[in-house]
């Protein structure tokens, strides 16, 4: 069962990435796994620690890094993320097919190794629109939306670079971008279903 292949997902935050994983997720409990990234940011209101994300300190994310537990990390504005081996393992011994989300720097980081993952991109139909659903959630001060509006600027043109992404989902309408998930990940999808059989 080990031969399924993870998938990563990455976009600019607003993009809909997340409402799309949840909505894969709770659609294909019995068949994805979610892998808890790490980060030092605080937590945001309804999040939780080892479910949304493993919150951690600087000190105990720099040592793991460095130890090499990491597949991939990052920095964005003054937090860190990063995707650790462990939480990759515990989802594929579940015989769960791993979800990573992940930014550009992160996909180019896998990229490096031997994941072998299936690679989506979940972009916005425009940065106005961006703007606007990231200005609605109203969690953001004007300085970091700013900083997530320039990320995002330059994620939209990495993933117009061939070879980056297996595919490129523009997320313009949820259903129709759900609908494209879901063709993607058929293939997956079915072997899980049918180990389970």
């Amino acid at each position: 069962m080990s031969g399924l292949r993870p998938v990563v997902l990455s976009g600019p935050s607003g993009a809909g990435k997340s409402t799309l994983m949840k909505r894969l997720m709770k659609d294909h409990e019995d068949v994805f796994g979610f892998s808890v990234s790490h980060t030092t940011r605080n937590p945001r209101p309804g999040e939780e620690d080892g479910k949304d994300y493993h919150f951690t300190t600087r000190e105990a994310m720099e040592e793991g890094i460095s130890k090499g537990e990491f597949i991939e990390n990052a920095e964005f504005s003054g937090n860190m993320y990063g995707t650790s081996k462990a939480a990759v393992e515990d989802v594929l011994a579940k015989n769960l097919i791993c979800i990573l989300d992940v930014d550009i720097q992160g996909v180019k980081r896998i990229k490096e190794t031997d994941l072998n993952p299936i690679y989506i991109s979940i972009q916005p139909p425009s940065m106005e629109i961006l703007e606007k659903r990231l200005r609605d959630r109203q969690t953001e001060t004007e300085e970091s939306l700013q900083k997530r509006l320039e990320a995002a600027r330059i994620d939209m043109e990495l993933s117009k670079e061939p070879g980056v992404f297996d595919i490129v989902i523009i997320n313009d309408d949820l259903e129709r971008a759900y609908e494209e998930l879901k063709d993607i990940l058929n293939e997956e999808i079915q072997k899980v279903q049918e180990a389970k059989s």
